[in-house]
């Protein structure tokens, strides 16, 4: 989201965001998002009832939902209720929901803003394909699989994450060492020249998971978290040294037979399943 705002000229303080679905995931993501800049008055967030809110008496309710009714209380404050009319002029929408195409509608896409970013991450097919989003009108596309560009996927976060918070033995992983994960991963990415089509590191840039892992154990550090005190350097080779072993012996395991290589028919499965949904209607 870094980088997709620099691409599109947008100020995260500022631009409209509209979240599609309300599981942990994306609840996540929006707090997240939210502690990193953007204001809560400019989001909105949908489950599958509809618009999250003050007015949302069923949330509230449920003590197991209390995350969510977090959410309520900070976002939405015009009470919008329907997609449709979240829609209207956002600049961004964040889908963790339903996989398949067509979960997001092209016309809400085309009631967004110019410029508009779609970050479709439902696996394994997006709830709506980046040929289909840009024919709407979408500026940036992001999903989740890695034969289209942006690939926005958690193992980008995991490798830099937990080796950061394990190079300094971190009691806990804070919301700043998840923040500084995505600027490390966003800082990376500008170096090498940003575009609609690359806004994130690709998982073969394997540069970049020390230099993550030393942002975040130097971010763990300053949070008062940290069990190990190092200096930017000492990370930054540690976790170098060790990811370049584990790559290393993965690949020997792989020369040798010993470990099989990742079955290219994952697109396959993926590609199946989605011509079953089209035939279900």
């Amino acid at each position: 989201m870094i980088n997709a705002l620099k691409v599109a000229g947008r100020d995260m303080a500022k631009v409209k965001m509209v979240f599609y679905g309300a599981g942990a995931s994306n609840t996540t993501i929006a707090r997240l998002i939210m502690a990193a800049g953007a204001d809560p008055a400019n989001v909105i967030m949908f489950d599958s009832h509809g618009a999250l809110g003050r007015h949302r008496d069923d949330i509230q309710a449920d003590a197991r939902f209390y995350r969510k009714w977090e959410i309520c209380e900070q976002t939405n404050p015009c009470g919008v209720k329907t997609i449709e009319e979240g829609m209207k002029g956002a600049d961004v929408l964040i889908a963790l929901s339903t996989p398949g195409p067509n979960t997001v509608k092209p016309e809400w896409i085309r009631a967004m803003a110019a410029k508009s970013i779609v970050f479709a991450c439902a696996n394994p097919v997006p709830e709506i394909y980046p040929h289909a989003a840009k024919e709407a009108g979408a500026y940036i596309v992001a999903t989740g699989r890695g034969d289209f560009p942006n690939q926005v996927n958690n193992s980008l976060g995991f490798p830099g994450i937990l080796k950061g918070a394990l190079l300094v033995r971190a009691r806990k992983i804070t919301d700043n060492m998840a923040i500084t994960a995505a600027r490390s991963l966003a800082a990376f990415a500008e170096r090498r020249g940003l575009s609609p089509t690359y806004i994130i590191p690709t998982m073969e840039e394997s540069t970049v998971f020390p230099q993550e892992a030393s942002d975040v154990a130097l971010q763990a550090i300053q949070d008062g978290v940290a069990r190990i005190l190092l200096s930017k350097d000492e990370t930054y080779k540690r976790a170098e040294a060790d990811i370049k072993y584990s790559r290393n012996l993965m690949d020997a395991m792989m020369a040798g037979g010993f470990v099989r290589k990742p079955p290219q028919a994952m697109l396959d499965e993926s590609m199946q399943w989605a011509i079953a949904q089209i035939r279900q209607g």
